[in-house]
């Protein structure tokens, strides 16, 4: 049977990036500002990317925890047609179940997603077809 690719690592060129918008009060972007006119940091964006980083790794053990429990793939995973044709020529059907990203292939119909997709749930980002994420609407959390 074809598998899904797999790819457990951290995320970190352009291409495996998601903008994120924040609002920030004045006085704390001040300081954000201070400390890049200080050399402290490069710009606000590697202030903030620095700041999340170091919560995240202060959080890692529930994080790992939390991803075995719920039985997450963490980093990526694709699906592409031939796997997804397996798939459904076997009568099986997956759960797509991803912290990072995932991704269903541009050649993947809308009738294969669902025949061959029983769920979705990503934290992170799901890049798919437009109507292969309109079929599977229904069966995201």
């Amino acid at each position: 049977m074809a598998r899904p690719v797999r790819t457990p690592q951290k995320m970190v060129d352009a291409e495996r990036t998601e903008k994120v918008t924040i609002n920030v009060g004045l006085v704390d972007l001040g300081e954000i500002d201070l400390l890049v006119r200080e050399g402290f940091f490069t710009n606000r964006t590697d202030f903030i990317r620095t700041a999340i980083r170091r919560q995240l790794e202060s959080r890692s053990d529930a994080v790992e925890r939390t991803v075995a429990r719920r039985e997450l793939v963490l980093g990526i995973e694709h699906y592409g047609r031939d796997a997804l044709e397996q798939l459904r020529d076997s009568g099986r059907m997956v759960e797509l179940r991803v912290l990072g990203l995932a991704t269903i292939a541009d050649d993947v119909s809308p009738e294969l997603a669902v025949a061959t997709i029983a769920r979705v749930e990503v934290l992170g980002a799901f890049r798919a077809p437009r109507a292969v994420k309109a079929a599977l609407a229904s069966r995201t959390t």
